[in-house]
């Protein structure tokens, strides 16, 4: 062997040795990367599993290339502001059976537009802000959650680019129609319009108000007028029985003449 093969092969195994040096950075890299409780693998994309782990909180540090994100079956209870910012990549988003109850007004800002799907079910949300889902893209699962249906869960769903089939799934749990609590969202939008219901509740409650003054004045008007004729008729039964003073004819003067 001369000494350029002597070379070259030594060249080779140094390249070997480097890349797998630099491989083994990578992983230990990515499995440093990986949130406590949770587990990373690459399939596609890096998914970071997070499944019954005893969460309380969204973790702040997921790796910025995770494209599926499972948090389900956990103890989380809110969706703070800006928490999946820097995860551009994000597809799936799954976040069913924990106890959310709040969600922040910009709580998806960074991932609406990347975001294919969302799951939120089997939470206890009531009601959200009205742009929380603003730009969201994602086919979103949010039923069995104690939803408040009103003027605001109107405008969230009608935000939403899947919200025919979202809505069908939203049962009021309360309303603020009572004959709509325990129907589906879609029937009791379809019965009224919900972000109407303050003005024709306030038109009735000023038409109904107008009424009891119109109602008092005509009393008061009939009071008074039955008032004045019974005062008016006991005054002309007083004077019906006062005396006469008409003087008789054949009655002599009180005042004699002086001659």
């Amino acid at each position: 062997m001369n000494l350029v093969d002597l070379w070259l092969t030594r060249s080779l195994s140094m390249c070997l040795l480097l890349q797998s040096f630099v491989l083994l950075i990578l992983c230990f890299h990515s499995a440093s990367m990986c949130p406590k409780g949770c587990l990373c693998s690459s399939s596609g994309g890096l998914n970071v599993t997070c499944s019954n782990a005893n969460l309380k909180e969204i973790p702040r540090d997921l790796p910025p290339e995770t494209v599926l994100l499972y948090l389900d079956s956990n103890q989380i209870t809110s969706i703070p502001n800006e928490i999946f910012k820097d995860l551009h990549q994000l597809r799936v988003l799954n976040l069913s059976k924990n106890g959310i109850e709040f969600i922040d007004e910009h709580a998806f800002k960074g991932v609406a537009e990347t975001l294919q799907t969302l799951d939120l079910s089997d939470n206890r949300i009531q009601s959200v802000h009205k742009n929380a889902f603003n730009n969201l893209k994602a086919r979103a699962r949010i039923a069995n959650n104690p939803w408040h249906c009103d003027c605001t869960l109107q405008q969230v769903l009608r935000s939403m680019a899947s919200n025919h089939e979202t809505a069908h799934n939203v049962i009021c749990k309360t309303s603020v129609l009572d004959e709509h609590a325990g129907r589906p969202f879609l029937n009791a939008a379809n019965d009224a319009d919900l972000c109407n219901l303050p003005k024709k509740t306030t038109d009735y409650a000023m038409l109904v108000t107008m009424f009891g003054w119109f109602t008092m004045v005509i009393s008061y008007v009939v009071y008074y007028v039955r008032q004045n004729q019974e005062d008016a008729r006991r005054h002309l039964e007083y004077l019906k029985s006062l005396p006469s003073r008409q003087k008789k004819a054949d009655e002599p003067d009180d005042i004699s003449t002086v001659v």
